[in-house]
């Protein structure tokens, strides 16, 4: 098992940004290049057991909330089919993925900003695959922490 780590801090009330994660059904709202969203079962976007299935990048993938708590302002997801690498035009690519990812947020009293945590926790073998996935990962992670700040930036203005 590796784990792709990343933190930050958001410059905006953490009751913000939990009111816009909190939603399960609620990615192409702030993660840039999810073009549609579905809640399966007709489940809500915050009830354990709800399977999203979205399109990002062009591809459907399909994941359940396993964990989802208001007081602690964090849930854990777990993808339901593996997670194929994304195209770099290159003939060899690492194999797919199993993974389930967690993201926390916390407040930050002084100034009003939010502490924001996003870790994916996945198994390939192959040492090759593991560090390429480790490595596309932590710019995965970084970029849709960003397009969350961005869309959190648009809606404060």
């Amino acid at each position: 098992m590796t784990i792709a780590y990343y933190s930050t801090v958001l410059d905006h009330p953490v009751e913000k940004v939990w009111s816009l994660l909190r939603d399960f059904n609620n990615y192409p709202v702030y993660i840039e290049g999810v073009t549609e969203s579905a809640i399966e079962h007709a489940k809500g976007g915050d009830e354990v057991g709800a399977i999203r299935r979205f399109c990002y990048a062009g591809r459907w993938i399909r994941q359940r909330l396993c964990e989802h708590s208001d007081e602690h302002r964090t849930f854990t997801y777990l993808g339901l089919e593996p997670f194929e690498f994304p195209s770099t035009g290159e003939s060899v690519r690492p194999d797919p993925i199993r993974y389930s990812g967690t993201v926390t947020v916390l407040p930050v009293v002084e100034p009003q900003s939010t502490f924001i945590e996003w870790s994916v926790s996945f198994y390939i073998a192959g040492e090759q695959s593991q560090s390429a996935w480790h490595t596309k990962l932590m710019t995965l992670i970084p970029e849709w922490t960003a397009s969350l700040k961005r869309t959190l930036e648009r809606q404060a203005a």
